[in-house]
């Protein structure tokens, strides 16, 4: 097996996370379209080393409930503090967004907003009916939070009938008092389960080289598993500040391979790994698969 020492995370990247700078009429259009609409995108928001390429394509993961989160995840580039106000009027202009671009797929966020009685899941389901309603053939997956286990939050969005629902893990157990200080392993599982149950196609994701063994990613692949998780995403942690989490390991592309293959043995109807591979990277093909 391919091993890469973890002080290797102090040097330079490797040849195979370096990535062109973002150009192209493409990009430009869906920068103004989000400066236009005065919305907010993952992309920007969490430093993503995707951002040109989806941009060219026309695509982009818009976050909603604001950019700032209530909580202070160790990976995140996201701001962390108290949200100064709730935007009603958001679900209307993310679907405007999602009509104009004439997206057959997009991928919805947000940050947390535990400061809410339902965490926000009103908003979240608005938004979904506002781009039913103004795109009707687009297919939408959402990437939501925990809801700090606020299960009635949960069934908002569910009866809102996303076409996928993602939530991802992040890490594995062991770490989450670093990685996810405000989060819950469990909670996280059994909010996959739940949607599960509720006929939901589930997705979840997770990061190497925040200082997890590989077989402690495997444990996770075959906890996602047991709550009946359809499709999975492994990526290559990057630190985005020197106030973040730094890298344990530059995670071998071979190692990746290998987690694509075991998970897929384990009957995942698909497993997406890969170094640059991130929760709504490539989503629509992935889905495609199922949805």
């Amino acid at each position: 097996m391919t091993t890469i020492d973890s002080s290797q995370s102090k040097q330079s990247k490797p040849e195979w996370l370096k990535v062109r700078l973002p150009t192209g009429a493409g990009y430009k259009n869906v920068k103004s379209l989000i400066e236009e609409h005065d919305l907010h995108t993952v992309c920007e928001s969490a430093a993503c080393p995707n951002r040109g390429e989806c941009w060219s394509n026309s695509t982009a993961t818009f976050m909603i409930l604001g950019n700032i989160c209530t909580r202070s995840c160790g990976f995140c580039n996201v701001i962390t503090g108290k949200p100064t106000e709730l935007d009603l009027d958001e679900p209307r202009r993310v679907a405007q967004a999602v009509s104009k671009l004439n997206l057959k797929y997009a991928v919805i966020t947000s940050v947390n907003r535990d400061e809410l009685k339902d965490g926000g899941a009103s908003v979240w389901a608005e938004t979904i009916r506002e781009c039913r309603a103004a795109s009707p053939e687009t297919k939408i997956e959402v990437l939501i939070p925990d809801f700090c286990g606020n299960w009635d939050a949960l069934q908002t969005v569910l009866d809102a009938r996303p076409d996928v629902l993602n939530h991802n893990i992040e890490t594995v157990p062991r770490l989450y008092l670093q990685v996810r200080p405000q989060g819950k392993f469990e909670r996280s599982l059994e909010l996959l389960r739940r949607a599960k149950d509720f006929g939901m196609t589930t997705k979840s994701g997770l990061m190497m080289g925040l200082g997890e063994t590989d077989d402690e990613v495997i444990e996770v692949l075959r906890e996602w598993r047991k709550v009946d998780c359809d499709l999975v995403t492994l990526g290559q942690y990057m630190q985005p500040t020197l106030n973040h989490l730094p890298v344990h390991r530059w995670v071998h592309p071979d190692i990746f391979k290998r987690m694509h293959d075991i998970g897929m043995e384990m009957g995942f109807v698909n497993v997406f790994s890969g170094p640059l591979v991130r929760s709504s990277y490539h989503a629509e093909e992935q889905s495609a698969l199922i949805v």
